[in-house]
């Protein structure tokens, strides 16, 4: 039981490095379950996108990258407006 949880966390740890950068951006004009699904499947079409989580109380986009992948604010802006909506700041981290 022991070598299994240890092997767990090693797994964690080594998938959470494999990741890229995470992005955070408001979206104006997100009011329903179904807007925040047609941004999200807009974002998971991007090839460098590797999670996509919608917080539609918060009127948020957290979009984790690939690793070595990254996203410009431009493409975000983009991909934001292109879905019909407008944004906020973008906030990244590593």
């Amino acid at each position: 039981m022991r070598h299994i949880l240890l092997t767990l966390v090693a797994l964690t740890i080594l998938s959470g490095s494999a990741l890229g950068e995470t992005i955070n951006t408001t979206v104006n004009g997100m009011v329903c379950a179904f807007c925040a699904t047609g941004i999200e499947k807009t974002f998971r079409k991007q090839p460098e996108v590797a999670t996509v989580h919608v917080d539609l109380p918060k009127k948020t986009v957290t979009i984790t990258t690939k690793s070595g992948r990254t996203l410009t604010d431009a493409k975000v802006k983009e991909i934001v407006t292109y879905s019909g909506y407008s944004m906020g700041k973008i906030i990244r981290e590593k």
